[in-house]
């Protein structure tokens, strides 16, 4: 290995050129816990083992994310790289970019490796391409999904209670005396915002409201902040006092769309989101939100993974956390005037 290349593993293993040297010359006297550090190491940054090495190269975990700008994306990521480290394993993040880096592209790349799992977080299995699943299944590569946005039966699943979710914030609204109740949801087919739409339905259903009178209080919205400006802007001529929304950035983008019109957040408008992203104690108001438990679903997702990998047995149950509803200053009780 050449002097540059071993000091860029001695940097990344934290330890000296002269100890990165002994390791790959297969000095014994090298603590176990030094020469794993260096040997996985080398895997980072690409380099090949010395042969009498490979057998023990540990085994590579894609994470695939759509993307690290919702915060929710990137604390389930770090959650899952570092029990991976604790099981010896290497993470490696994918994620889409905007130079059309895709989830499939990702997977390719993985496929060439020596890939030990995949992990996809609120990612489309689906979209990985009907090659790769194939590849994928032919090659008996445990797989798991976190929150999957299509439905994949038959591959282990870690997601929230969608339907517990919404159901939970429509209670806490329907308390503060709020009867028009909206529901900001994603795409049409994806998953999750279906299951809060099924929710919404068995919320309304309890009540004794018809769909007729609570369908147009629910907006498909792009998971943005100017996407939850645009649907509040649809929902609130039709007299809704508050309003769910199926992530954080839709709850932020609906509370500017809703100042926008000249409405007060919460006297004029309730607003409860999704996820309880980082900084979300510190909006103005402070968002009520979901809180998804991360680091017990990482946990999950991590068991689900080392257990396949342990057995050579796909598994296809799925496991489902409950939310807790984090009741801040975005919601009040409705005014008499409303």
């Amino acid at each position: 290995m050449s002097t540059q290349r071993l000091a860029q593993v001695a940097e990344m293993a934290g330890v000296s050129t002269t100890t990165v040297s002994r390791v790959l010359n297969g000095n014994r006297d090298v603590a176990p816990a030094t020469r794993e550090a260096v040997l996985t190491a080398v895997d980072v940054c690409g380099f090949e083992r010395p042969v009498e090495f490979r057998k023990e190269r540990a085994q590579l975990i894609g994470l695939v994310v759509p993307d690290l700008q919702n915060p929710v994306f990137s604390a389930a990521a770090e959650a899952l790289a570092g029990l991976l480290n604790g099981q010896g394993l290497v993470p490696v993040l994918c994620t889409r970019t905007a130079d059309g880096v895709s989830e499939s592209h990702y997977v390719d790349m993985l496929l060439g490796q020596n890939v030990g799992g995949i992990v996809f977080v609120g990612a489309s299995y689906t979209d990985i391409g009907e090659a790769q699943g194939r590849e994928l299944r032919r090659r008996a590569i445990p797989v798991v999904l976190v929150n999957p946005a299509d439905e994949n039966p038959g591959v282990a699943q870690v997601s929230v209670d969608d339907a517990g979710a919404a159901e939970q914030a429509l209670e806490h609204l329907s308390a503060l005396g709020h009867e028009r109740i909206g529901m900001i949801v994603g795409p049409s087919g994806h998953v999750p915002s279906v299951r809060k739409l099924a929710g919404y339905a068995a919320f309304n259903a309890r009540r004794g409201v018809p769909a007729q009178d609570w369908r147009p209080l629910v907006a498909h919205a792009l998971f943005s902040m100017e996407g939850g400006a645009t649907a509040i802007s649809q929902l609130l001529p039709r007299g809704v006092t508050a309003v769910v929304c199926a992530s954080d950035a839709l709850a932020l983008g609906a509370i500017r769309g809703a100042r926008r019109r000249g409405l007060r957040v919460p006297a004029e408008l309730s607003v409860v989101g999704f996820d309880d992203s980082l900084f979300m104690v510190a909006t103005d108001p402070p968002l009520t939100t979901a809180r998804q438990p991360v680091a017990a679903m990482a946990s999950a997702a991590v068991q689900f993974l080392a257990e396949q990998i342990r057995t050579g047995v796909a598994l296809s149950s799925e496991i489902l956390f409950d939310t807790e509803l984090i009741v801040r200053s975005s919601t009040t009780r409705r005014s008499s005037q409303g």
